[in-house]
């Protein structure tokens, strides 16, 4: 299809991996990474101002069935033309059929991809990373904690609780942004809710003449809940800022560091060490990571 994404002429000279010297000393930790699957954009569904929902399908049939991934982990998407970047999976290991990608409007590349039509032509290449230990989880009280685009990676985190509700204890789904319309996926919440013993709470800091439920920071929904922290697990997403404040309020609550898990995804640049743009001392949260235990983060001089 023509058309599909606006025309800009393309240098390679000016892409960041041609002005960044490469640090070769990392090859042997390299992924195989030189498969790109060929894939298309099926739908695109408008969240927010700022953010949309992307379905994604890969063309072949096999290389569609075979394509699998783990929550927590990303792909890298290439826009011909225009570049690559890394986004988290936000969708359900079930689905097979397309995988789907919250992606902010915030850069050239991503950019591109809001302008782009049903049928635009992508690469993806991955999955990369770590991923949350959702087995590990399970037997266990999960806390899945967000702020404002962290919804998107922990959206798979929270398909895998709630289609697996049986293997876990109590489930809450805490999330917060600034302001009533930077609220992702409220289409969901109301189905979250009717799930049996699913506890969901939303807050805002700054509310509208609409807004109806709770105002205030993300850490005041703790207050509302109730676990034993010696049977609890927590995955926490959002802005580097946020991680402090919620860790540090689920540690005062008795939960362990090494059972909060993090994900430094806005680090990563080319998904496999190579550029060394997210390094963190000699950890590159591209491949080490990017999900970490909150011990191993506050460990990471200059991770948050």
């Amino acid at each position: 299809m023509m058309g599909v994404f606006p025309h800009r002429p393309f240098d390679v000279r000016q892409e960041s991996e041609m002005l960044q010297p490469l640090d070769f000393n990392h090859w042997a930790r390299l992924k195989p990474v030189a498969k790109v699957f060929k894939a298309e954009i099926t739908n695109a569904i408008r969240l927010t101002a700022t953010e949309k929902l992307f379905h994604v399908r890969i063309h072949d049939d096999a290389e569609r069935q075979r394509f699998s991934f783990l929550p927590g982990q990303f792909v890298m998407v290439e826009v011909p033309g225009y570049g690559e970047v890394p986004i988290s999976i936000a969708s359900s290991m079930s689905n097979k059929g397309y995988f789907e990608l919250c992606i902010r409007d915030s850069g050239t590349v991503t950019h591109a991809l809001h302008q782009a039509q049903r049928g635009a032509k992508v690469g993806i290449r991955g999955p990369f990373g770590t991923h949350f230990p959702m087995e590990r989880m399970q037997g266990h009280s999960i806390l899945l904690i967000a702020g404002g685009l962290g919804l998107a990676p922990l959206r798979s985190p929270v398909y895998y609780a709630t289609e697996n509700r049986a293997a876990f204890k109590q489930v809450h789904i805490l999330y917060g942004t600034r302001n009533p319309g930077q609220l992702l996926f409220d289409y969901q919440y109301e189905s979250w809710r009717r799930i049996d013993d699913v506890n969901i709470q939303i807050i805002v800091e700054q509310p509208d003449e609409s807004w109806k439920g709770p105002v205030g920071i993300i850490t005041q929904l703790l207050d509302n809940v109730r676990v034993d922290p010696n049977d609890t697990f927590a995955i926490v997403c959002g802005p580097p800022a946020m991680f402090k404040f919620v860790c540090d309020r689920l540690h005062a609550m008795g939960i362990p560091m090494d059972r909060m898990f993090v994900s430094l995804e806005r680090r990563m640049h080319c998904g496999m060490g190579k550029c060394c743009r997210c390094n963190v001392g000699d950890t590159y949260t591209c491949t080490d990571g990017p999900v970490f235990d909150y011990w191993s983060v506050i460990n990471l001089k200059e991770a948050i």
